[in-house]
Order: structure tokens, then sequence, then C-alpha cells
């Protein structure tokens, strides 16, 4: 764990420069560590996974919950074509399987498919209706989907499940935001007095809040952190709010930056790494409309 200084510069994204805005260089304190290494023994359980279901003696049901577990191993390590192969297939066997569905419709979202996220993620709701991350995920497929309204609905209920988790207010500040900014900042000051001041998300909310600034929320996002895979997650998280803070304020290349700095941290499996990628597919065609307009 250490602090670099990396200079902040306009992105070149696809080739594209906007014309229309001069940046100027800065460099701050960024907070910086290698990205995290797939894990061996993640890569072992595959290869003990694909030699079972090789075997003609597992069940139909089994073999579902194989290719289910393997598909969300692929998943976490960025795998994620493989990842749907596997989530397919264990539907094939086992069409009542809830997080088969939760996986493939974040996937969908990725892909930018929202008509069949929604279908995938009302299937989870269908199976199971006290699913919770449907609600989260669902709630993201809606806000990418320019229905910022509806995602609103189901982040309220994400939040009434668990008010004290940090995150759970930060997406629905994000939605919120989207609808009615002057009102989100008020519903996120009221949600905050449900968190508890010393847990690191909190400090999402805080920076949100404008308690803290950049630099101080920067210097302290490895403070109590136990080991490299901890700091590498805090960075993801962290990278990516700071990201989305600039895109709300309009200042797309900051936002990209930050955006490719959470790709950078290799957390794939955490919503934040997920998202990033999409965001910055956003920003590129943004900029692409500027120029060609």
């Amino acid at each position: 764990m250490r602090f670099l200084l990396i200079p902040l510069l306009g992105l070149s994204l696809m080739g594209c420069q906007s014309t229309q805005q001069q940046v100027t260089q800065s460099v701050l304190p960024i907070p910086f560590t290698e990205p995290l290494q797939a894990d061996p023994r993640t890569q072992i359980e595959i290869a003990r996974y694909s030699e079972l279901l090789n075997s003609q003696e597992i069940t139909r049901a089994q073999r579902a919950e194989l290719y289910h577990i393997r598909g969300k191993l692929y998943d976490s390590l960025g795998q994620a074509q493989l990842a749907q192969i596997d989530f397919n297939r264990a539907l094939k066997l086992q069409p009542d399987m809830a997080e088969a569905y939760n996986f493939l419709g974040i996937h969908h979202t990725l892909r930018q498919e929202f008509s069949e996220a929604y279908e995938r993620f009302d299937s989870v709701l269908e199976l199971d209706d006290s699913y919770d991350y449907a609600y989260l995920n669902r709630g993201i497929a809606l806000y990418y989907g320019s229905r910022p309204e509806l995602a609103v609905d189901d982040f309220k209920r994400f939040l009434d499940n668990a008010p004290e988790d940090a995150y759970r207010v930060m997406w629905l500040y994000i939605a919120e935001s989207a609808v009615d900014p002057v009102a989100a900042q008020a519903s996120l000051l009221k949600n905050s007095a449900a968190l508890k001041k010393d847990i690191w998300s909190t400090q999402l909310v805080q920076l949100y809040l404008n308690e803290l600034d950049e630099t101080q929320f920067l210097t302290q996002v490895s403070k109590g952190v136990q080991s490299q895979k901890e700091y590498a997650e805090r960075l993801c998280e962290a990278y990516f709010y700071i990201a989305k803070r600039y895109r709300a304020k309009g200042n797309n290349l900051k936002a990209a930056e930050f955006f490719r700095l959470t790709l950078a941290t290799n957390v794939y499996e955490f919503v934040e790494h997920k998202y990033a990628r999409l965001e910055l597919r956003l920003i590129r065609e943004e900029l692409l409309a500027i120029s060609s307009s």
C-alpha cells in the first residue's frame, strides 16, 4: 500500500478528443496498489468442477448446480462469456434457479440489453421475492436504462432491508439525483443517520455530503486495511464513487480517469468494477456525439 502521484490527464477515448474543453494537468495524491491477481485456488476449483461435469454419474440437478457454481467462479475472474454459457446451461437443466437469472440479468445490463435484463430480474423475484439483491440489480438496470423513477422504488426497497448499509444508501442517492438532485441530497443526509461512523463505507456518504473533501477521503482509504486484497477492494469502490461524483458535475474526463482506475484494480466481482466499464462506454458515446455535432 502506498501513495503515488498520478497525473490526471484528459483522455483520448477511441481516438476522440474534445476540442471544446481545455484540460489542465492536475496532480493529486491518488492511493494506488497492484491489481489483484487471479486466485490460483479459484482456477483449481474451476478445473475440479469441470472434471465433475464430465462424469456420467451425476444427476440433472447436480449438473445444473455444478454449472451454476462454475459460472460464478468464471464471473469472479472476469470471464463473462464463459460465465454466461454456464448460467444458461444451468437454467436449461433447472429453470427455477433464481441466482442464475440474477447473474444473467447483470450481464444483460452490462451489454445495455435492458429489456432482457428486466425479464431476468423479474424471473428472480417471481421465483423468490425475498432475493434481496435482485432489487439492487434491477434498480441498476433501470437506472442505466434511463428509468430512474422506477430504479428509486427498487433501491428504496433494497435499503429498507438494511438501512445501515452505506452502499444501499449510495445507490438510492445516485438514482434519486437523476430525478431531483436537491431532493436526493436531502434524502442522503436523512439516510446517513442510520450509518455507523467507524465503518469504511460510511466515508463514501460523507464524501457526497461534503463532510470530507476528496483529498481527505483518499488519504483515509487505507485506514484499518489488513491485506492487499482488502485495499484493492476499497480502492475499487473509492475510485468508482469519485468518478460518479465527477460525472454528475459534468466532468467526463476526470470521471473517465477514475473509472479506468476502478478497472485497474481487477476486482471483477464488485458491482463498481462491473459498471465502470459501462460508464466508460457511455462517456465515449457522449464524446463521439459531441465531436460529430
